[in-house]
């Protein structure tokens, strides 16, 4: 049997009562009143951790959802724009050159010159003092551009200006002084300062990228003011890439503007990245494309002829004190543009120092009444369609003809019987010639009118043709028989005219115009090679050589003996036309012109000259003016270009020539089917 609880040997029976007087002595114990502190303590210090530590991994939380969920969009692109860079590659644009290789227009690398104020620290004075001379600019003004300016960005952050332009177009060789001249101030400014080397390797990677340069270019014309109406100029236009836009050299008018995108180039591109003080990281270096150079244009104008023309319309403009003197120079038979003038012009080079309407090719923008050279429209249609022969007579009743309510007349004293058709072309008539359209037609007229080319474009790549004027055929009234074929009525650019003569010295072939030889590469390949166009047969052949030999008698013993050549048979015809002015036909102010072309059987070159309000007093005919001026381009072209004389010395035109045209009783056999 187990002895009672309280007889355990070494245990204090414990009385009834004793437990409660026990934990009384514990409580009463200061030290164990210290221990229970002691762990209250250290339970709400760790629930306060706890709760410190939840707030915490819950604060990471939000914010590692705020970077990488809300905001991730945001800071990728800010990270990108930190670090990724793409620069464009400037192409060079292509040359333009004449039929020989001569230089034309062509384009020339340079530097835009600009700079980081962020990396200059402090040293914007030194640095404004060492490039200033070279950018052949104030000091003052280099140091105002180089101090750095904080603003707040789209995304309202400050930042620090990082890029400004110096200088546009600077010479390569100067860029390359402003590089040499930048490192040798960095040499005399660690010297003088004697940095150490950590500030010096620090300012050796700011200093001497702190100045950049991009690559350009600038437009320029050899020549200057040599055939500048076709080749037009250039300048600044925007362009968008890559969501920027940038700004790019354009052409505006001329060549330069309908042969942009030929002569424009390619455009390369470098992507890549670069480390905090912005430089780059090769490896990193993602695309990395090449421009491509533009391709050259090479014109059918050959520039020797082109310096000619504009020489003898100088001549003409000093003498007679025109408003405008145009001239061009066609080869018949394929219409290739050999030179094309008009005066006024302008250099290329200095286009902002002209007024806007020297910068206007009149060849192909104004329209004006042809006059008397409309002529050789209205015969040319009148053969073909039999209505005369050259040796029809015809009642020019002295000079007066009253039709449709009213009075036509012959020029100046000019009173003409009966006269053979090639008589009422070698003087002139407008008697004469009213009748000869009276007999064909309106309808007739019209169409030949039409077919000529008169009333449309002739498609030349030129921007800012004139189709010209011509009535359509329905709003003809009665008179307008007897004044359009004698080129009132009606309204022709110089070009116009010049293709519709040159049609017919191409055996009644109309050609269009042709001003663009070929496109060739960089590398001399030929990319593009244009070939002449026929547009359409205007008349028939035998039309058109009767035509010839009644132009032929217009030199000869006509209206236009002073356009006469030496050693070349000229088939011509000369025009004087009133200026409409308030409506009515004026007294003082004309159009004067001649067209003609040689050797007129087998023609090389037609060349027309016209005169716009020569100065009456002076001479206003077109026999006076434009006549002496077609001769003196076509000796000296024929020189140049080597042309083979169709006379010897005392023969005349007719002479080699008549064996050449077919009876014009043939003529009146024959049409335009």
């Amino acid at each position: 049997n187990l002895p009672p609880p309280g007889d355990a040997v070494g245990e204090e029976p414990i009385a009834p009562g004793g437990g409660q007087s026990f934990r009384k002595k514990i409580r009463g114990d200061p030290s164990n009143q210290t221990v229970q502190m002691q762990a209250a303590q250290n339970r709400r210090a760790l629930m306060v951790l706890t709760v410190i530590l939840c707030l915490c991994f819950a604060a990471l939380v939000v914010r590692l959802v705020d970077l990488q969920w809300i905001r991730h969009e945001e800071l990728l692109a800010k990270a990108d724009r930190q670090h990724d860079r793409s620069y464009l590659r400037q192409a060079l644009r292509g040359d333009i050159r004449d039929q020989r290789g001569q230089l034309l227009a062509t384009s020339v690398p340079v530097k835009n010159i600009c700079a980081d104020p962020s990396l200059l620290y402090g040293h914007e004075l030194e640095m404004a003092r060492t490039i200033a001379p070279f950018l052949r600019t104030n000091e003052a003004v280099v140091f105002n551009l180089l101090n750095r300016h904080e603003r707040t960005n789209s995304f309202g952050e400050v930042v620090t200006n990082q890029f400004v332009l110096l200088k546009n177009l600077v010479a390569i060789d100067d860029w390359e002084k402003i590089q040499a001249a930048v490192a040798q101030q960095y040499t005399n400014t660690i010297r003088s300062q004697k940095l150490s080397k950590a500030e010096q390797y620090k300012l050796r990677g700011t200093w001497l990228r702190s100045i950049q340069a991009r690559d350009d270019q600038i437009r320029t014309y050899p020549n200057g003011a040599l055939a500048a109406h076709v080749l037009g100029f250039t300048g600044p236009a925007p362009l968008l890439a890559n969501g920027q836009t940038n700004t790019v050299m354009a052409g505006l008018e001329g060549i330069e503007r309908t042969f942009d995108e030929k002569v424009r180039g390619a455009r390369g591109w470098v992507k890549t990245e670069v480390d905090r003080n912005r430089q780059e990281l090769f490896i990193f270096r993602e695309q990395d494309v090449a421009s491509r150079p533009g391709l050259n244009v090479v014109l059918t104008i050959d520039a020797r002829v082109q310096q000619i023309v504009e020489e003898e319309l100088a001549t003409v403009m000093a003498k007679y004190l025109p408003q405008s003197a145009s001239a061009i120079v066609i080869r018949p038979r394929t219409g290739e543009i050999v030179a094309m003038a008009t005066l006024p012009n302008f250099d290329p080079n200095q286009v902002g120092r002209f007024r806007p309407e020297q910068l206007r090719n009149r060849i192909i923008t104004d329209s004006f009444e042809p006059g008397s050279t409309f002529k050789t429209v209205t015969l040319a249609g009148a053969l073909d369609g039999g209505v005369v022969r050259l040796t029809d007579t015809i009642d020019c009743e002295g000079g007066i003809f009253h039709f449709a309510g009213r009075t036509l007349h012959d020029h100046g004293a000019d009173h003409f019987g009966n006269i053979t058709v090639e008589k009422i072309i070698a003087h002139s008539s407008n008697v004469g010639t009213a009748k000869v359209a009276i007999k064909m037609g309106q309808a007739r007229t019209y169409d030949y009118i039409w077919n000529f080319g008169f009333g449309q474009r002739t498609g030349i790549p030129l921007t800012g043709e004139s189709p010209g004027i011509l009535p359509r055929l329905k709003d003809w009234k009665p008179i307008h028989i007897s004044r359009i074929p004698i080129g009132q009525g009606v309204a022709a650019t110089p070009l116009q005219t010049a293709m519709a003569v040159a049609a017919v010295a191409n055996g009644g072939v109309l050609m269009r115009p042709m001003i663009v030889s070929s496109l060739v590469d960089d590398k001399g390949q030929t990319v593009a090679k244009y070939q002449s166009q026929t547009v359409r047969r205007v008349c028939s052949e035998a039309a058109a050589l009767q035509t010839v030999k009644a132009l032929k008698s217009v030199v000869e013993d006509g209206t236009a003996e002073k356009a006469k050549l030496e050693h070349y048979t000229v088939a011509g015809k000369t025009g004087t036309a009133q200026k409409v002015v308030n409506g009515e036909y004026s007294h003082e102010k004309y159009y004067a012109s001649f067209i003609g072309f040689f050797p007129a059987d087998n023609p090389e070159l037609c060349i027309y000259v016209s005169l716009d309000e020569p100065q009456r007093k002076l001479g206003y005919y077109g026999s006076q003016t434009a006549a002496p001026a077609f001769k003196h381009i076509a000796e000296r072209a024929a020189n140049f270009l080597n042309i083979k004389p169709d006379l010897h010395p005392g023969q005349s035109g007719d002479v080699m020539a008549s064996d050449k045209f077919p009876d014009s009783t043939a003529v009146t056999q024959l049409g335009v089917k």
